[in-house]
């Protein structure tokens, strides 16, 4: 078995186990192919589709976040409570973090989006990770149809930050009692991943470990393994100030910061069956919306050539997980108004009065992967999109470590 070294924040990868739960029973023997289909969300998730829509549509809006708590749209008295924090909800992102600086003096290399193996004259590149607590609202929820593709995303969008195409994924499915209708759900989704990021379901393990978890609950982790030639691998290295920050639209929270999310929730006197303000779709619907891959696209990107580094926002937001590719003295400058941020996150933001600081550290604000690339690159990838993706200019590489937004 192997570890994910997080807590809800990109911690990266391969810290190795040999604890192994008992009463497991391995379920996958064959390898499911992967098919070209470019949209396996469920139909559930069509409305949120459409107010994605709407919100590229409206990209001359002014979209700075929200700065001001004293009045209050979404059914919240401004002087109910303090500012909510990641902290707050039970996450320590700088624990995390120092973790990761403690293991990386007993394994040299960790500390990427994904950890990468000499073979000859490629790297393997591997990934691991689970879904947080989003599969809190899985169970409310009902829907258990896509949190499997989360699974899937969290680790290939991680390794295909390093150039690697996804090979096979394999998934780990542990519960108190085995309700294989459930399960045959998660899986499906799963398998739903696979094939939009063109990899192979190869394997897995389901544990049944009786009075262990809740009745009617579960736990998944996912591990992927991709392959990139040595000469082909984006490590950052060759990035300089004016290369220009590309992010690509999240579908919304995508599978982090959701023990605030919940604590949000709480805090609001809304239900996941509520409308989300503002838009056709429910709480519940908005938020279990499934991670996007982002594995062909960026594939395409990079084969096209101009791809210095790739950032896959996930926890730690943009504030951590931005930095992470370039070279020492290099930091990011952010056009706070260069994308709409959907209507998701402004009612997290206001009905939790979280300040920008914490949003922007903890979600990912919608934009899910960010590439950074040259300036020649960005005008062939923002004029060539030919309706396929949605790319935005977000900002641009500058002097000085860290994230400004200007």
């Amino acid at each position: 078995m192997t570890s994910s070294l997080r807590a809800n924040t990109e911690l990266s990868q391969c810290f190795a186990s040999s604890v192994r739960p008992y009463d497991q029973k391995a379920y996958v023997t064959q390898q499911y192919p992967c098919k070209g289909t470019k949209n396996c969300f469920s139909k559930r998730f069509s409305l949120l589709r459409m107010a994605a829509g709407k919100v590229a549509a409206r990209r001359t809006r002014n979209t700075s976040l929200i700065s001001s708590m004293s009045k209050n749209n979404y059914g919240e008295s401004a002087d109910m409570a303090d500012s909510l924090t990641y902290k707050d909800a039970g996450v320590d992102i700088d624990a995390g973090s120092e973790l990761v600086k403690r293991i990386a003096k007993m394994a040299p290399g960790i500390g990427g989006f994904g950890g990468l193996f000499p073979l000859g004259d490629s790297y393997l590149v591997a990934g691991t990770d689970g879904v947080g607590t989003k599969l809190k609202l899985a169970f409310e929820t009902g829907i258990h149809e896509t949190i499997g593709i989360d699974l899937v995303a969290m680790s290939v969008n991680d390794i295909v930050t390093s150039g690697a195409k996804p090979l096979f994924f394999l998934d780990y499915f542990a519960t108190s009692h085995l309700d294989v209708d459930l399960a045959e759900k998660v899986i499906k989704g799963i398998v739903d991943g696979c094939q939009q990021s063109d990899c192979v379901l190869l394997g897995g393990e389901t544990a049944e470990m009786p009075d262990f978890y809740a009745d009617g609950e579960y736990d998944l982790s996912g591990f992927a393994v991709g392959v990139v030639k040595k000469d082909s691998v984006i490590d950052g290295k060759n990035i300089v100030p004016g290369d220009v920050l590309i992010g690509l639209l999240s579908s919304g929270v995508h599978s982090n910061g959701f023990s605030l999310v919940r604590r949000v929730l709480s805090r609001s006197g809304l239900s996941l069956k509520d409308q989300l303000p503002g838009e056709a779709i429910t709480l519940g619907e908005a938020l279990m919306a499934p991670t996007v891959i982002y594995v062909k696209q960026v594939l395409d990107f990079i084969s096209k050539g101009g791809v210095k580094g790739i950032a896959h926002i996930t926890g730690g937001g943009f504030t951590d997980n931005i930095p992470r590719v370039f070279p020492k003295g290099l930091g990011a400058v952010i056009y706070k108004d260069s994308w709409e941020v959907p209507s998701v996150f402004k009612w997290i933001q206001e009905a939790g009065q979280i300040e920008d600081a914490e949003m922007r550290r903890t979600f990912n604000m919608g934009i899910g992967m960010v590439l950074v690339v040259s300036p020649e690159a960005s005008l062939r990838i923002l004029g060539d999109g030919n309706g396929a993706y949605t790319a935005y200019k977000i900002g641009e590489v500058a002097v000085g470590e860290g994230v400004r937004y200007g």
